[in-house]
Parts: structure tokens; sequence; C-alpha cells
């Protein structure tokens, strides 16, 4: 990619679609840095634990939390706070968490604008839920994946057991598909395709054929 051109790229698509493992791939692959928006409402859940009935409280507890990337010399890592995200948040409670709170506004509207800010000093790979409809409207390329809901709590547990985390993919499944619902039905931003995003069914597609997939459309 030309370095003196700020490029925005986002991905988003529900849990399990590879977003994640495809996001930093193209990133590595672009030399550009990569954005896990999903990271940013679980740390934001890993703080609060659960919902608290005081809004006001959570307003508070919401404006003391700076997201930023990090550069190590070799990447970049999303911190919170200046430490840096890891396998903490990673758990399917806390994920369900971070769906609940994605449902309130003004969440939604403090994240944003802080991936904004972020944007205006990188180029990006952004990925998440809402990226290519709400976020970065004008981003210069978006993609939707998707995949079956069984697909999905397949590849999720065995990345939760790749992590050490116990995983029931029953359970697994169960909590996917409620979160699918959650999240394509909340009024604030919901879980959708941008029109002009293309769409890609990763359930019988590899990483790196869906990463070529992607290479291929941003190159021409």
């Amino acid at each position: 990619m030309e370095k003196s051109k700020r490029i925005i790229i986002t991905i988003d698509g529900p849990a399990g679609s590879g977003k994640t493992t495809v996001a930093k791939i193209l990133a590595k692959k672009l030399n550009i840095a990569y954005l896990d928006t999903g990271a940013m409402y679980r740390g934001v859940a890993l703080i609060l634990g659960n919902l608290p009935k005081d809004f006001d409280k959570l307003e508070e507890i919401l404006s003391s939390l700076k997201f930023d990337l990090v550069y190590n010399g070799e990447d970049f890592s999303l911190a919170m706070n200046n430490k840096i995200l890891g396998d903490e948040i990673r758990s399917e409670e806390i994920g369900f968490v971070a769906s609940k709170v994605a449902k309130e506004p003004f969440v939604r509207k403090y994240l944003t604008a802080q991936q904004r800010e972020i944007a205006k000093k990188h180029s990006l790979v952004a990925e998440g839920r809402d990226m290519g409809t709400v976020v970065f409207k004008d981003a210069d390329f978006k993609f939707f994946l998707t995949a079956s809901a069984k697909i999905r709590a397949k590849r999720r547990f065995e990345q939760l057991r790749e992590m050490g985390f116990d995983a029931d993919y029953e359970k697994i499944l169960k909590d996917i598909e409620k979160r699918d619902k959650q999240d394509s039905s909340r009024e604030i931003a919901p879980l959708k395709p941008a029109e002009d995003a293309l769409i890609i069914d990763t359930s019988n597609l590899n990483i790196s054929e869906v990463v070529d997939m992607l290479l291929k459309s941003i190159k021409g």
C-alpha cells in the first residue's frame, strides 16, 4: 500500500466468522495496523463484570477508559489505559457481557469516537460489528464475513480449547445463536452488512482462501 495515503478497510461479521484471524493476516500483508473493535467492548465488559443498575456510574467508568494502538517495533496491539489487552477478555462470559454493553447508546458513541480518533493516526484494517455501517461509512473497502452458526460454534470451541479455556460445544452454539439475535435486533447499530460491502460466506473456505479473496478485491 502507498504509505502516504491513509486507508481504512472494514471487516464486519458475527462471532466465529473468521474475521479476527482474517483481519490480522490482511493487515500484516498490507503492512498497516489492525484494530479489533470488539476487544474494546470486551475491555469495557472486563471492567464492568455485569452492567450496573446505576448508568451514571457506568458512564463515569467508561469516561475513564482510554484505548489506543501501541507499536512494539514489529506490530500493533490494542491497549486500554496503556495496558495491552490479552486473552483475559476472550472468554464466552466476557463476550456475552460485551454484547450487552454494546446495546447501550452512550457506550457505542464513546467507543466510536475513540475508534475514529485512532483512524486519524493510522491506516487500518478495522474489525467488528458495525465498522462499515456506522463507524467508517466512507471506508475504502468494506467486507462482511459470515458462516453457519454450527460452523462458527465449532471454530469457537476449538479456539477456546487452544487458549486453555474450558469449552462446551452445545453451550457455545446456544450462546452464539443468542448473541446473533441480540446483535442483529438491537436498535443501535445492528449487525448487518453495509450496502456496499462484499459479503463472503466462509463456511467452506479456509483462512488463506478468504484472505486471497479480500486481497484480490483490494488490489483489483
